[in-house]
């Protein structure tokens, strides 16, 4: 038993490194250290994509050709919030289907729908929206430049686009992106 020595130092080790967990645990108490960038907690408290792509009306096949992504142009905001912002008396008439909120007005990363996709409507583009009938828009909530997208906007629109792409058999080429948002 020639090992013995570093068999107790080992344990003492171990027993040490313990301790000194289990007394910084106590210490902390009911206060877990503070989350960092990427909470996976807050993340899946999110409703699922599959539940934003929900419609009250079937869509028909190839409705949907294209997809575009733009940003609100505000801090901050929601469907609602969005539609008073641009001058409208009725949410109903925004001009997207889909907005990912980023933490201010909406949760970090929700998805939003709003009633055109509700109805499986085409939305009229708007001055900075290409594409045409048969185009998914999805807003970003920010403006690109001093409020930028979060990474969990950035993770659900990548899960939206999937979802999207797969469900309606829409080409990677067909999917507009803001110049600011890569």
């Amino acid at each position: 038993m020639s090992n013995q020595p570093r068999v107790v130092k080992v344990l003492a080790a171990l027993l040490i490194s313990m301790t000194t967990g289990a007394v910084v645990l106590m210490a902390l108490g009911d206060n877990p250290p503070s989350a960092g960038p990427f909470c996976l907690s807050a993340y899946y408290r999110l409703d699922s994509v599959d539940h934003a792509l929900r419609s009250r009306i079937a869509p028909q096949a190839h409705q949907w050709q294209s997809i575009e992504i733009a940003f609100s142009g505000t801090k901050g905001g929601n469907i609602q919030r969005l539609a008073v912002a641009r001058g409208l008396s009725d949410p109903a008439n925004l001009d997207c289907h889909f907005l990912i909120g980023n933490g201010i007005g909406a949760n970090d990363g929700e998805i939003q729908t709003t009633e055109s996709w509700l109805n499986q409507r085409s939305v009229p583009p708007g001055a900075d929206w290409r594409g045409d009938e048969r185009t998914i828009r999805v807003c970003l909530v920010g403006n690109g430049v001093s409020s930028l997208a979060t990474d969990y906007q950035l993770k659900r629109l990548e899960m939206l686009l999937e979802s999207l792409c797969r469900r309606f058999d829409i080409h990677p080429d067909a999917v507009y992106l803001p110049r600011d948002c890569q």
